[in-house]
């Protein structure tokens, strides 16, 4: 890796801090895309633009290393055109029911997997792992607090005869 896990963390760190942000106001807002589903798509982008240096980086390296040989980084256009797949997979996850969204947190995980695909099937191990660990925190702490907040917000309301 062309990165050091200090300049990983730092970006990850950064996207996250201003993804939450963004999230809390919309969930403010009582839009359907909360802090969750911003959060799982700003790392997802974030892994693909520390992948972007990553690959870039390597065939610059692989150029020098090797005056003779053409050297092509036309490989980062597929990855494209698979997030803009998995974008419509995610997009099928989402269902409107009368005046409620569900599906958005799905969709958002399930385009962060394919990001984790792209990643460790590319075999940046490394990126993966701190990539796929700061999702799952965000969602499981994000839904332990959602679910607390929910509980205490039930258990306070008065039930009257």
């Amino acid at each position: 890796m062309f990165l050091s896990y200090y300049d990983i963390l730092i970006r990850i760190g950064l996207t996250l801090l201003f993804v939450i942000v963004l999230g809390s106001e919309r969930e403010r807002r009582h839009k359907a895309a909360g802090i969750t589903t911003h959060s799982l798509v700003g790392l997802s982008t974030c892994a693909l633009g520390i992948l972007q240096v990553e690959l870039f980086e390597s065939a610059l390296k692989l150029a020098f290393d090797n005056p003779g040989l053409t050297v092509s980084i036309e490989g980062q256009r597929l990855i494209a055109q698979v997030i803009t797949g998995i974008g419509f997979l995610g997009g099928g996850a989402i269902l409107k029911t009368q005046n409620r969204i569900q599906g958005l947190t799905t969709a958002a995980t399930l385009w962060g997997a394919g990001v984790l695909g792209i990643i460790f099937g590319l075999g940046y191990i490394e990126l993966g792992a701190i990539f796929g660990v700061t999702m799952l925190l965000v969602i499981y702490i994000n839904k332990t607090v959602l679910y607390r907040r929910n509980l205490k917000n039930s258990s306070s309301e008065k039930i009257e005869p």
